[in-house]
């Protein structure tokens, strides 16, 4: 299986404080990985650092045979990773099919986009302000499957949506996976959802990893998702 990103023992952060440290990850082509944890944990940072956003602090990143880097980490984007941020970065001005344009590079197109949201084939002319949470949520991925990644990273899918819009959202990554061979990365506080999508699930606490392994395993472990991810309290 083709390895596309490989994180050995890396520290990041901010201003040369670590905010995640000593963290393995990796994610092969095909999968879906869940990068699972509290608020601040530094599952962000971690997508911040693969896509070259970050200077790493210690260790390595390796992301489709080479290192990020922060002085031109428009390199990681060419070589065919995708990043969809937590505030989903929308051209609210431009309408949906702006949009997905600005998402295309060489080799990839927008039909791709309404092949797994095809809600949006009506809304092309909207401006992208004046979608739904869901809507806009569906034309983030949307632009990013535009440039046929390699390695696509979503962070915080659910962020502002209601559950059931997630339970929609969330099992096109895992068609995407299936069906094209890419690479997922996920990050999401929805933690059943994700793991019932996910191959593997790894969880920070604290800016380290406290637990990982198949996601069927860990989902069957509640006392360890309880430990781990929330200490006493319930997930739902």
């Amino acid at each position: 299986m083709t390895r596309l990103l490989e994180i050995d023992d890396l520290s990041a952060g901010y201003g040369g404080v670590p905010v995640v440290r000593h963290l393995d990850l990796h994610v092969d082509a095909g999968e879906v990985v869940a990068l699972l944890g509290p608020n601040g944990a530094g599952k962000t940072t971690t997508l911040l650092t693969v896509s070259g956003l970050l200077p790493s602090l210690a260790g390595s990143v390796t992301v489709l045979g080479g290192p990020p880097s922060t002085r031109r980490p428009q390199l990681v984007a060419r070589r065919g990773v995708a990043h969809v941020p937590e505030a989903r970065s929308l051209f609210t001005q431009l309408t949906v099919a702006e949009n997905l344009r600005l998402g295309v590079r060489r080799g990839g197109d927008t039909s791709v986009a309404l092949d797994y949201f095809p809600a949006l084939g009506k809304l092309m002319d909207r401006r992208a302000g004046l979608l739904s949470g869901g809507e806009q949520q569906m034309l983030a991925v949307g632009r990013a499957l535009a440039a046929r990644p390699r390695l696509l990273m979503v962070d915080e899918l659910s962020l502002g949506l209601a559950p059931v819009v997630v339970e929609q959202l969330l099992p096109v990554l895992r068609q995407v996976a299936d069906d094209t061979g890419t690479g997922v990365l996920v990050v999401e506080q929805h933690v059943h959802l994700a793991l019932e999508i996910a191959d593997r699930a790894a969880i920070l606490a604290h800016g380290e990893l406290v637990a990982a392994g198949p996601a069927d395993e860990l989902a069957a472990e509640a006392s360890v998702l309880e430990r781990s991810y929330l200490g006493a309290a319930t997930i739902d």
